[in-house]
């Protein structure tokens, strides 16, 4: 699910890449994990990738060019934890 992070604050994005880069060397993902989940990314980068053809980076850390529906998949786990906790 590409879910719109309207505006979070310089701060927590800093805060966000330390935790992601942590979050990347604690867990092991095997190949392929990342594509049975829809992932949450910045709208405007949506965007950008429909027009441009340029990747993306979900809050997990996967980088992809998007192309299915992200509603025939379950929400990755990890960018749900990461945007939840960006809300308080």
């Amino acid at each position: 699910m590409s879910t719109p992070l309207d505006s979070p604050d310089q701060g927590g994005l800093a805060t966000l890449d330390r935790e992601l880069e942590e979050l990347l060397r604690e867990e092991t993902v095997e190949p392929g994990d990342h594509e049975r989940f829809s992932h949450y990314v910045k709208k405007d980068k949506i965007l950008e990738s429909a027009l441009t053809g340029k990747p993306v980076k979900a809050l997990c850390g996967k980088k992809w060019t998007p192309g299915r529906d992200p509603e025939k998949f379950p929400v990755c786990p990890t960018c749900k934890e990461i945007y939840e906790r960006m809300q308080h």
